[in-house]
């Protein structure tokens, strides 16, 4: 079991999480026709944005209701007003998705309030969904804000369990959590279907941020589901939950619904991604198909292929909870040791890292801890790229931002098929690593009692 420590320092030197706000922005973008809208300063907006863009390399959605000097002491009531306003009149977005941030939260503004008098003044809103969340940024970290938003969607929009209606047992709710990218939702997607299944994805990142070239231009969100669907997601036999960050989602799903829920929290390995096909076949009758046992084998033959490369390493690890939990145990399974953990913020999963110790901290800690720790493959976002490069280690960028390297939405690590592409990108990382800087020269050889031998700077 893994200690869990937070740093001490009085400021975060180089930033590792991301905040609240900008979790929950994210997770109304994987609604149709959605404008995520955040309460408090134009920066805290631009900040995320630029995020997103870069990781994306997409035109994002994202409203601001630029809290001035004056506004925030007097309160953001006419700033809010205006903002729906203008966002309903010029974009007529199907949901607009309001996250509150540390400026907004330290002044006390009761949102829920404003909106209530807001639709009394505007008898236009009456029917347009305005989804306030609580996200302050001065607490927790991107998950929590995502898993936050969803269970608040859920409360919101979702129509209560009608008993005069059957059940419909080909229907499955999926909540993921905000570790997963779009290319692992259309996996998951197509093994649902495999499956006979018809899955409902909320939030649905592949529907929006999938990286393809809509018919019309959209202010809003071009895809990802739509309110309509949400509203029957009460009707379901199932739903699943991917990631600790979401079981407070499916729980709210649970008692609003009365819909079983079955929660895991890893989707990348062998052993998880076998209970999930056995659920799978167990909750529709089926047998898994043959498609799927042929990748599971494929599976096997690339972890005993990757082995001997990714054996006996130590790794520097740095990403939230639920992706730090679930990179850390695939690599773990595969012989690897994780020497350094650092995340963003608290989790139940934390204790049960493979590792001895994690610490809440930043990628300053992380570079400390792998620099005393003697690893040799750093692990995180692309704000780590520097702290690889004076380690002079390997790196993986995993996770968000990914804005040095294209294609962040269309990695994939579940499923038997994510998981060996996984593999196979971290061995060929490694053999690479080794080619460009390890390879023998005059100056690495010595001469022993047995003869010639190679030393190389760092063991492999």
């Amino acid at each position: 079991m893994a200690i869990v420590t937070t740093s001490k320092k009085a400021c975060s030197v180089n930033p590792l999480k991301m905040s609240q706000p900008i979790g929950g922005s994210f997770a109304f973008m994987g609604l149709r026709g959605a404008m995520p809208l955040l309460h408090g300063p134009q920066g805290c907006a631009s900040f995320g944005l630029t995020l997103f863009v870069r990781h994306f390399n997409e035109a994002v959605p994202m409203q601001t209701t630029a809290m001035s000097e004056v506004a925030t002491v007097l309160g953001g009531h006419e700033n809010l007003e205006q903002a729906i306003l203008n966002i309903y009149n010029r974009i007529e977005p199907e949901i607009i998705g309001i996250n509150s941030t540390g400026v907004t939260e330290t002044n006390g503004d009761d949102v829920e309030a404003f909106i209530r008098l807001i639709r009394q003044k505007h008898r236009q809103l009456e029917k347009l969904p305005l989804v306030y969340v609580s996200t302050p940024d001065f607490k927790d970290a991107l998950q929590d804000g995502w898993g936050k938003t969803v269970a608040r969607m859920i409360e919101v929009l979702v129509t209560p369990f009608d008993p005069a209606r059957p059940r419909d047992a080909s229907r499955v709710n999926v909540l993921p959590g905000c570790h997963l990218t779009p290319g692992d939702l259309d996996e998951l997607r197509t093994i649902f279907e495999d499956f006979g299944l018809k899955p409902s994805f909320l939030p649905d990142l592949a529907g929006s941020l999938d990286g393809h070239i809509p018919d019309e231009f959209t202010p809003t969100t071009i895809g990802g589901i739509g309110v309509d669907e949400i509203a029957t997601m009460g009707q379901v036999a199932w739903t699943i939950a991917i990631g600790a960050q979401m079981r407070r989602a499916a729980e709210t799903m649970q008692v609003r619904t009365g819909a079983p829920f079955r929660l895991f929290e890893r989707l990348c390995g062998l052993i998880p991604n076998d209970e999930f096909m056995a659920f799978l076949s167990q909750i529709t009758g089926r047998s898994v198909p043959s498609k799927y046992r042929r990748q599971r084998g494929q599976l096997a033959d690339a972890m005993l292929d990757a082995h001997f490369h990714i054996g006996g390493r130590k790794l520097a690890i740095g990403a939230e909870p639920d992706l730090l939990f679930d990179l850390s145990s695939s690599l773990h399974e595969m012989g690897a040791q994780v020497t350094a953990a650092v995340t963003t913020t608290n989790s139940p999963v934390l204790q049960r890292v493979r590792t001895e110790d994690v610490l809440i901290g930043d990628l300053e800690d992380l570079e400390e801890l792998a620099r005393t720790r003697d690893c040799d493959l750093l692990i995180s976002h692309s704000h780590g790229r520097q702290a690889a490069s004076r380690l002079n280690v390997p790196f993986f960028r995993v996770g968000f931002p990914m804005f040095d390297r294209l294609g962040a939405a269309h990695l994939t690590m579940v499923g038997y098929r994510g998981t060996r592409d996984l593999i196979f990108d971290i061995a060929n990382l490694i053999i690479t690593d080794r080619e460009i800087n390890h390879r023998p020269t005059p100056d690495s050889w010595r001469f022993t009692n047995s003869g010639l031998q190679v030393v190389s700077p760092r063991l492999h």
